[in-house]
């Protein structure tokens, strides 16, 4: 039996001309079923991705992930270290600026006890070498924490010229008038040659006697000719006296700042009238205050 056939008709709107085409069943069933099954082949294909190439995508993705994770957390920390730079150099500029009678004593200390604050020699940039790392990252790191660990030393630096600055003697401790200086002299009792070791100011008995530099008090108790005489501790090797007092305004122990009442002028002691003797030492040994005191 012959096959039935199907005819397709193809009509152009424009100009109204038909064409016909004549297909046999077998032949319009294969077309229909080519036109049918081939998208979904290639669906089929595209759903059916390889296990191993899917894995590696996934690992990919994870990867970058961490790596994103990673800049975003060393971006915090360089942030964080460029902000603690800023606020320590912040910090080191308002420190190293000295009170001027300060400065001007410290440079009249002797060189032994201005090397021992000090410290020594500085580090230099080239004890605190960058290694190259990998990543430009990295390499930040690495000369942000070098420049950290140089602050560092710096900072030490200052706060040792602070601290040095605070325990050298550079006020007059009173107000009045200077009746005998440092050095030899003659003895006001028997005339007879005589080293004073300090400096006697003359003033009103009940005068306000104010610490020289920040120190502790050493002792504050009556010391044969000085009288009722107090000792201040500055650390560095120095100390300040203060003698003949008529009454005491601190105790052993106490911690004291620049321009603190310690006690009131008097004649306690080997004293001819009301005065204060006014005394700096380096390791136990007398030095001459005119030295290191701005003029008054």
């Amino acid at each position: 039996m012959r096959s039935p056939r199907y005819t397709i008709l193809i009509a152009n709107r424009n100009t109204g001309s038909v064409r016909r085409l004549s297909l046999a069943r077998r032949t319009a069933v294969a077309v229909l079923g080519a036109v049918t099954l081939v998208p979904l082949l290639i669906g089929l294909g595209s759903s059916r991705v390889d296990p191993v190439e899917l894995e590696s995508l996934r690992l990919a993705n994870e990867s970058l992930k961490v790596e994103n994770e990673s800049y975003r957390i060393a971006t915090g920390e360089l942030a964080g270290q460029i902000s603690s730079l800023q606020a320590a150099l912040t910090q080191l500029g308002e420190q190293a600026e000295l009170d001027p009678a300060a400065r001007e004593a410290i440079d009249r200390l002797p060189a032994v006890m201005k090397s021992r604050a000090a410290g020594g020699a500085s580090a230099s940039a080239a004890d605190f070498p960058v290694t190259s790392p990998d990543t430009t990252i990295g390499v930040l790191k690495g000369l942000l924490g070098a420049l950290e660990h140089g602050l560092a030393t710096v900072r030490t630096s200052v706060e040792s010229q602070q601290a040095l600055a605070r325990s050298t003697p550079s006020i007059w401790p009173l107000a009045g008038w200077l009746s005998s200086g440092y050095g030899n002299r003659r003895d006001p009792f028997d005339g007879g040659a005589d080293f004073h070791p300090g400096l006697d100011i003359a003033a009103n008995k009940g005068t306000p006697i104010r610490a020289t530099a920040d120190g502790t008090v050493k002792d504050a108790a009556y010391n044969g000719n000085y009288g009722n005489a107090v000792l201040l501790e500055h650390g560095f090797g120095i100390a300040t006296r203060y003698g003949h007092l008529s009454r005491f305004a601190v105790r052993s122990g106490q911690e004291i700042r620049r321009g603190d009442v310690i006690g009131y002028v008097g004649a306690t002691g080997r004293a001819t009238s009301a005065h204060l003797h006014y005394g700096i030492l380096h390791n136990g040994r007398p030095i001459n205050p005119l030295r290191l005191l701005a003029r008054p």
